[in-house]
């Protein structure tokens, strides 16, 4: 599904054997009717294309918005979630080969039609573990009573009869300029997707709403991620209905342009002419195409050039991809917002910034028409504004929440000296209670407890969904005024400048965006003229494996490891072993995601501008070599002049030697 909107239109349009024939009456009588037929079928091929390229971007898009909400419901850390987002490249390495060499010899319509077949089977997979395994279960007071209700948190905990807390139980160029458009579309409407998807409960449909005590706001709520998915699977199913319907090939309509001199970029979109009248049974064998590959391999890593962008190019999207990953779960967990609204301000406002910045980077290149040079340069320039902008999101980063044991200390001090029994104190001591527990109270004294326990809360009232603890000893020693000793369910907000922080995060991060983006069709036109035409197909192939393997793959991977490590509180599964991280150091958070990101960007930069001094040299030495080469060329061709006026003066019929002295 990965091969390009320009070959799949390009070998469609191909006709099965035809001979050469003269025009004849009956064909120019009937060529407005086959035209009207082709065209006809030819839209009706972009359209399901343009849809299929939309239904795949709208799966990876729904992806990258359910990573925190996966994280959450199956207990897991961000590096095995990095494996899961990963796993999706490896899926479609598994099928590239296969399908970029006989995806031309078969009907490549039906190909196209099994593959989003597959697709919507695999999409609608990744919803099934919510039909197979137990409801969720957030750690909460008793929810299922709707009048005052009075307990005690703190000796309910030491009771050893009781359980430690009562758990919810219920169960061409227009047409490629069109493909590409969609294709970025579906990621707007991916994220958009998330955003509503993570404001339903993940039960939805199964459990009494009623029953449920926790909002979208809560650290504990898990949206209906698992809809999403369906949604996605049934849309990719409906993308291949349209490609049962359509021939394998459509006949090409010759126009009066086909007969004149093509440009480079015509021939790079249509083959030779001779391709539509070679027998079938003379194309190439397979052990041929097998002697031609390493040569070709050769001759293409032998291109400096090439290369150099190749290493850029990886080195650039492993930060990128790395990014984008984790972007939701950087919002969610440096400006306290929740996942709905962080896949809401993405899927609105940053990647419509970056198909604005493509869009762009495509006119400039048009309308000044910069040539090879310049658009290194380009590509070299917004790469570097990019990650300078890039630079101050590390100044608009939120503190950590006052959590009381991992941020602060109970009296409100800080820092904190971290060890195992940071979380106890003498507020708590006698309320033995656990230390794996995360029910998160707000003090009123704006210090987050790791549970009303810990918290040391003697008294509860529960009025509908409302939770509040009254008599907790911790909340009183670090209290401003005194008898502030009560709190509420769920964590306290941030300090009041976090808002603030979070607008201006938002425009240096679309801004961002779209200067990063302003490079990528400089880029990709520099790549596809740094090498030759007859090896532009194999350049692209070996540039997309590339990014899938040494990017797409890795990058959400170490991200996902280096994140963990700024985990300051973790949670733990039943069975004993670690599930997934609670409570983030937001300074270190930010300094890892921010960090890793610019230090691969600035790698990139150093490659970018390798290629553009490899550029420039080849530049000036072939300038040179072409100024030898003309001076050579006008010495010859005046000497050829002199001879041929003198062999032209020879071969006068009127002269004979001594004419000139006789005359």
């Amino acid at each position: 599904m990965d091969t390009s909107s320009k070959e799949n239109i390009q070998l469609f349009c191909k006709s099965s054997v035809q001979p050469v024939r003269r025009p004849s009456f009956k064909t120019e009588y009937s060529s407005s009717k086959e035209k009207q037929q082709c065209c006809g079928e030819l839209k009706v091929f972009l359209g399901a294309l343009s849809f299929v390229y939309f239904a795949k971007a709208l799966a990876e898009g729904y992806l990258k918005s359910t990573i925190t909400q996966i994280e959450r419901r199956f207990d897991i850390p961000s590096s095995l979630v990095g494996v899961i987002d990963g796993s999706f490249e490896i899926g479609n390495l598994l099928v590239i080969t296969f399908v970029s060499y006989f995806g031309s010899k078969l009907h490549r319509p039906k190909i196209i039609g099994i593959g989003c077949l597959i697709m919507g089977v695999g999409t609608l997979l990744i919803a099934m573990p919510q039909f197979f395994m137990q409801r969720y279960r957030y750690e909460k007071y008793s929810p299922f009573s709707n009048s005052t209700l009075s307990l005690s948190p703190c000796l309910l905990e030491s009771d050893s009869q009781l359980p430690q807390s009562i758990i919810e139980k219920s169960q061409s160029k227009r047409n490629d300029g069109c493909v590409q458009t969609v294709a970025i579309i579906g990621p707007i409407f991916g994220f958009l997707l998330g955003s509503l998807c993570a404001k339903l409960y993940v039960d939805i449909g199964f459990v009494n709403l009623d029953h449920v005590t926790i909002t979208p706001k809560d650290s504990q709520w898990v949206g209906a991620w698992w809809l999403g998915y369906l949604i996605a699977g049934i849309v990719s199913l409906l993308a291949a209905v349209p490609f049962w319907c359509l021939p394998k090939s459509l006949p090409r309509l010759r126009s009066r342009e086909d007969s004149n001199s093509s440009s480079e970029k015509s021939k790079f979109i249509m083959d030779d002419h001779t391709d539509y009248q070679t027998p079938l049974g003379e194309k190439s064998k397979i052990m041929e195409m097998a002697r031609d590959f390493l040569p070709s391999l050769r001759n293409l890593f032998g291109n400096p050039l090439y290369l150099l962008y190749l290493c850029a190019s990886t080195v650039q999207f492993n930060s990128l991809f790395g990014m984008v990953t984790y972007k939701p779960k950087y919002i969610e967990q440096q400006y306290g917002q929740s996942s709905s609204k962080a896949n809401f301000v993405i899927g609105l406002i940053n990647i419509p910034a970056v198909a604005l910045g493509i869009f762009s980077g495509g006119i400039i290149m048009k309308k000044f028409r910069i040539s090879v040079y310049g658009a290194a340069k380009l590509y070299l320039g917004s790469s570097v504004l990019g990650y300078l902008l890039f630079l101050s999101l590390f100044a608009l980063g939120c503190e950590n929440s006052d959590v009381a044991g991992l941020t602060v200390s109970y009296q409100g001090t800080k820092p904190v000296s971290y060890h195992e029994r940071a979380l106890f104190s003498d507020c708590n001591s006698r309320c033995k209670c656990s230390e794996t527990k995360w029910e998160p109270v707000c003090g009123e004294n704006g210090i987050t407890y790791a549970s009303a326990c810990l918290a040391g809360c003697q008294t509860s009232i529960r009025s509908g969904k409302t939770l509040i603890f009254y008599n907790c000893t911790c909340v009183e020693i670090a209290a401003s005024k005194s008898g502030n000793s009560s709190g509420m369910v769920g964590r306290c907000q941030k300090d009041n400048g976090c808002p603030k922080m979070f607008l201006y995060f938002l425009v240096i991060s679309v801004i961002t965006s779209y200067t990063l983006s302003l490079g990528g069709i400089p880029g990709y036109m520099l790549l596809l003229r740094c090498i030759k035409p007859q090896l532009k197909s194999f350049a692209l192939g070996i540039y997309t494996l590339a990014i899938r393997v040494l990017a797409g793959i890795p990058a959400p991977m170490y991200f996902g490891i280096l994140i963990d490590t700024s985990c300051l509180k973790w949670g733990f599964k039943r069975c004993g072993s670690r599930g997934s991280c609670r409570l983030y150091d937001s300074n270190a958070f930010r300094h890892i995601y921010l960090g890793l990101t610019v230090m691969l960007g600035t790698v990139s930069i150093f490659l970018s501008i390798a290629v553009l001094f490899t550029l420039k040299k080849n530049c000036v030495s072939k300038h040179r070599s072409f100024r030898t080469k003309t001076e050579g060329t006008m010495v010859s061709a005046r000497m050829r002049k002199e001879n041929c006026t003198t062999s032209d003066h020879l071969l006068q019929p009127n002269y004979w030697p001594g004419k000139e002295t006789q005359l």
